[in-house]
């Protein structure tokens, strides 16, 4: 029983899956912002040239 909660104590795959998935939500607020704030000005520059048309 001691061997196993050793083993269970020194795993740290589970760690590195939080890791992993901390690091994807991270990149996914990052690209989120940028398309919505990129996605505004699409929508500005759109709206000037078909007001200049």
């Amino acid at each position: 029983m001691k061997n196993l909660v050793t083993r269970f104590i020194q795993d740290e795959s589970g760690a590195t899956a939080i890791e992993y998935g901390l690091i994807a939500a991270g990149i996914s607020v990052a690209i989120i912002t940028v398309v919505g704030t990129l996605g505004s000005n699409l929508t500005a520059t759109f709206t000037s040239v078909s007001s200049a048309l």
